[in-house]
């Protein structure tokens, strides 16, 4: 069976900082149709990135390398799946459902974007933070003030989100059930499991048969809340 050190991803050229991470992301989004799915969390992920940078750099988080190289780890899963389904293979289970729903004319601009962002937080964050740990020598206690800046952030960003990309009032009425499907997510929720499942993980880091196990299953149960909140809402 894999062992942990596998599904570790490592820093690629290109991806060493914030700032190339915010470029990669302006590339993708530049060669995608604005409907398109993957396109729409692309977007708000590249906000929220951009947002992190700035608070980075003006000192918000308790630590700026610890804080950058968990910013950067973290994006290098979600791009790793773009360019695993580029190159004609499998991404994440948890990652499936946005790029085989990303074209489909019943899910709302709203799914895609929470869609992406469970998969994003539900799996790639806990993943994250082991990444970091092992880059940076420490544990996960070491990185919790970043953590929950990098949550707070996404947080307050979410209802934004929310706002821009919800359907009109008339809409809604119509389609009743999609309020009703995208009100049973919660940010919060999924953040404080992502912290959970980074513990388990390092925890089992000297049980690779195990910790491997552990995500595989991880992954599998958020990539069903995705096909969940990507419900054809029409």
């Amino acid at each position: 069976m894999a062992q942990i050190e596998q599904f570790a991803v490592r820093s690629r050229p290109g991806h060493t900082s914030v700032d190339a991470v915010v470029a990669r992301l302006r590339v993708l989004g530049s060669g995608w149709p604005p409907s398109d799915g993957v396109a729409v969390f692309n977007r708000v992920y590249l906000a929220v990135t951009e947002e992190i940078g700035r608070q980075i750099d003006l000192g918000v988080f308790p630590a700026r390398q610890s804080a950058a190289t968990l910013d950067v780890r973290f994006a290098e899963r979600y791009l790793a799946a773009v360019d695993a389904v580029a190159a004609g293979r499998r991404p994440p289970a948890c990652w499936r459902p946005l790029f085989q729903y990303r074209c489909h004319p019943g899910v709302r601009p709203l799914q895609y974007a929470l869609a992406g962002i469970n998969a994003h937080i539900g799996h790639d964050l806990a993943l994250a933070v082991v990444d970091t740990c092992r880059t940076l020598g420490c544990e996960p206690a070491a990185l919790e003030g970043d953590f929950d800046q990098v949550g707070d952030t996404l947080t307050a960003m979410e209802e934004r989100i929310r706002e821009d990309l919800m359907p009109g009032p008339d809409l809604l009425q119509i389609a009743d059930p999609l309020t009703h499907l995208l009100g049973s997510w919660s940010l919060d929720r999924a953040r404080d499991a992502a912290w959970s499942s980074a513990r388990v993980l390092w925890g089992l880091r000297e049980l690779p048969e195990l910790a491997e196990e552990f995500r595989e299953r991880l992954d599998a149960g958020v990539g069903l809340v995705g096909r969940c909140l990507l419900t054809p809402a029409r």
